[in-house]
Parts: structure tokens; sequence; C-alpha cells
């Protein structure tokens, strides 16, 4: 049988080279970007590995559950790790990096997620950038969820290793993902006696076989399909404008937020202030003695296509996700997401006012 993705011919190292100089055009920096070869965990474990070992001193910011599993990797390189937690239903600081950094001098490296989808909140990056550069530490950001629902800028904000993700607020593949690296990442990683070479983890091993050589030999057999397809999303959101894009998931995000307020039922944004609320997705907090995983279900059974989930791990029995990203970042996923826990919360025997919330949502979004 013959189908459009067979038989492709092989992607040529010109054609890979020319996704990453778009991808880096995107995030408006003059580092060095790797498209790694699998979903966005690979440059997080591989960045963390290549640049942490056991004379590192980090300061690990958990705002969710990634921020937990990058301690985990920490302090498996051999780390001192000082966790500086703060409840999901909010965002860090800087003075509270600062506060940490005046008691444990000896940082010199720090993890950092931009926007939580698990959870819904986002933290202040460019600010928090300016503490870190202050002292010297080197930058490490997830911004797999945050890229394309808002700013993204590693050179503006002092980040030296900024790993994202197409999958969520780009709208596109996520069996590949890419990470921009600074001159000073590189030097700590050849300097790591630890880092990972001859290995799927190692990034410098795209540096020295790829950046190095010119970008004329790729290491191994791309991901052919994942490639075209993060090409055709950079494409996309190049015609219609990164600032449009970003302007549709803050509309949703408001008007989801509007919305879900006016609803009633008892439902309450999960992120107490919207300014920490993250443009790419809304959590909300189910109404006292109902179980959030069973009210999405509820709501899923009157409409499968709305871009409802409920919280992961024991976040299920109280949160409640929106995840108005990508081709959802549309009123009519606000809409029909409003309309379906409308439905779930009145099945439950919960007074709901659905006129005003559909109201409420499109004054919001601007």
């Amino acid at each position: 049988m013959t189908h459009p993705f067979l038989d492709l011919a092989p992607l040529t190292a010109a054609r890979f080279a020319s996704v990453e100089d778009r991808v880096a055009r995107l995030l408006d920096t003059r580092q060095d970007v790797v498209i790694t070869q699998g979903e966005a965990l690979l440059p997080l474990e591989g960045a963390i590995r290549g640049t942490a070992g056991p004379g590192t001193t980090a300061l690990n910011v958990i705002t969710g559950p990634y921020g937990q599993t990058f301690g985990d990797w920490l302090r498996d390189c051999g780390a001192t790790v000082i966790d500086l937690a703060v409840p999901f239903h909010t965002a860090v600081t800087a003075e509270q990096v600062r506060a940490a950094f005046a008691e444990h001098p000896g940082i010199d490296f720090v993890s950092l997620v931009h926007a939580e989808a698990a959870t819904g909140n986002t933290n202040p990056v460019a600010e928090i950038g300016e503490v870190v550069k202050e002292h010297g530490a080197l930058f490490y950001l997830d911004a797999v969820a945050s890229v394309g629902a808002e700013p993204v800028l590693p050179d503006a904000w002092g980040v030296d290793l900024c790993v994202i993700g197409a999958q969520k607020a780009m709208g596109g593949p996520a069996g590949v993902s890419a990470v921009s690296v600074s001159e000073r990442a590189w030097a700590r990683m050849a300097a790591n006696p630890r880092a990972p070479r001859r290995s799927y983890l190692s990034l410098l091993d795209w540096k020295e076989r790829w950046i190095d050589g010119g970008r004329k030999a790729l290491l191994h057999a791309p991901a052919q399909l994942e490639m075209l397809a993060l090409e055709a999303c950079v494409e996309r959101i190049e015609a219609e404008g990164l600032e449009t894009v970003m302007a549709r998931h803050a509309s949703a995000a408001a008007a989801t937020r509007a919305g879900a307020l006016a609803l009633g039922g008892g439902l309450e944004p999960y992120v107490h202030e919207a300014r920490e609320a993250a443009p790419v997705a809304t959590t909300l907090r189910a109404p006292s003695g109902v179980v959030a995983s069973e009210l999405v279900a509820r709501a899923l059974a009157s409409d499968p296509a709305v871009p409802l989930a409920a919280g992961g791990g024991a976040l299920a029995e109280e949160m409640i996700r929106v995840n108005h990203y990508g081709a959802d970042a549309t009123p009519g996923a606000v809409r029909g997401s409003l309309t379906a826990l409308g439905a779930a919360l009145a099945e439950k025997g919960l007074d709901v006012d659905l006129t005003g919330a559909l109201r409420a949502a499109e004054q919001a979004w601007r």
C-alpha cells in the first residue's frame, strides 16, 4: 500500500538544521539550539545530568510535580539540593529566590519550571533571572508548557538551558523537543566528568559531533515524521504570528477563569491570583464534597471533545484542568468546557448559572 507518511526520502542534515534555526528564532535566541529526538523529558534530564555533579549546589524551585522530579535527578547526580517549595496554588517570587541565595551563598545552579500545566501556575522568570544573574549561577528552565502561550526569552532572561516541547501551546508533536544551550552551559558540561557521553542523554555528543562539525552529519537517523510535524508547527506559528498565538492563550485563560467564577456550583480557581495563573491551562478546585475526577468523567460523558482532565495523582480528588492550549485555545473550547462542567455540576444537584458563565467568558475574551 502507499501512504503519504511512508517511503519518504531521508531527512537531510540541512533540513534538520533549518528547523533548529526556526526554533531559535521562535525563542529569539542566539544560543545553540539542539532538537532532541524524543519527548521533552529527554533534554530535561540530559541537561541536568550534563551540568550537575557532586560539586554542584542546586536551588530547585518546586511549584508542581516537575520541580520534584528535577530535584530527584539532581540528587541522583550527587548534587547538594536546596528545595524551595511553594504551595501549588501560587507562584514563587524573586524575593524568595534572593532569600535562598542569601541563606545558601554556594548555590551555583537554579532549576525552575516556567509554567506548570499540571497545577496551572506560572512563575516570573524574567525577575528570577535577574537574581540568578547577580549570583552567577547556571539557570535551567523548563518552558515546555509555556512556549507559545507566553513569552519565552532565554537570552533576555539569562537562561542557560531552556527546554521546550511542541505538544502543548505550540500545537505540535510530542515526539521531538529542543533545548537552547549557552556557552556557559557547554563549558559546565565539558568540565563535568559525569556528563553523559556516547549516550542518548548526551547533549555533549550533539555539541561535538553536530554543532562543532558545522551541522553537516546527523548523529543518527532522525525521527522523520516528528521532525516534519515540528517544521509544520513552527510554520503555522510564523504564519499566524507568535504574538497572536500567545494572545489566544491569554484570552482563553481569562475567559475560562471568568466563566468558572460566574458558573457557581462551588467551583473556584485553583491558583488564587490571576496574575500567577498560567495561560496554557486553567485549574479549578472542585466544590466541597465533590471528587474532581468523577465530575470530569460526568462532563466528558456529555461532551468527550472538551479539553477537560482531572489533576494527576493526589490532585485528582480536588483539581479540574481545562487544557485550553494549542488548537483548544479558542472561544468554542472554553464555552464547551463551561457547558460540560455546568451540566455535571447540575447533575450533582448544585446550582449553576450557565448563561451568566458564558456571558462572562465572552466578555473576558480579549
